[in-house]
């Protein structure tokens, strides 16, 4: 009999278990569906485009003078004195070492500064999603995961919460 009593109170004990897992409620943002979607993130990116405009219109102006300089190489090559030759091939290596550090200086100031954007959309989103879990009163908001359903998804609310700023 005694035995009997143990697993009805197990059952009982289990049974209680399981439904305070089915009371947790759980939600997932995509965060990277709101770096890419959400307002202050598309600022943030339009921003960027126009700090950098005059940087990229630079290098794209090396770019050109590098590949006119290429064509007219290899267009009159057989034709150029060897001494001309030999000076447009080191004005095309200038050239090509310029846009070359052009272009990795662009690229390192561009990270820096969509990192310190980013970090402040992301501070902005964690806000917006503390907001959201505590009106709704959720237990657990993850960010990254493997698979989440789109049942306990609320990206689209914290896109819409950071478009009300």
């Amino acid at each position: 009999m005694n035995w009997r009593i143990g697993i009805a109170a197990a059952l009982t004990v289990l049974g209680a278990q399981s439904a305070q897992a089915q009371a947790l409620k759980i939600g997932f943002v995509n965060t990277e569906r709101v770096f890419r979607e959400a307002g202050p993130a598309k600022r943030a990116q339009q921003k960027l485009e126009r700090e950098f405009a005059a940087r990229n219109a630079e290098l794209a102006k090396f770019e050109k003078q590098g590949r006119d300089l290429q064509v007219e190489l290899e267009k009159d090559s057989v034709t150029l004195p060897e001494a001309q030759r030999r000076e447009k091939e080191r004005i095309l290596a200038d050239v090509s070492r310029n846009f070359q550090r052009l272009q990795r200086e662009i690229r390192e100031d561009l990270n820096l500064r969509r990192n310190e954007e980013l970090a402040q959309v992301q501070e902005r989103a964690t806000r917006a999603i503390n907001q959201i879990a505590e009106a709704e009163k959720f237990d657990l908001v993850v960010q990254e995961a493997v698979f989440a359903s789109s049942r306990i998804d609320i990206t689209d609310k914290v896109i819409k919460a950071l478009a009300d700023k």
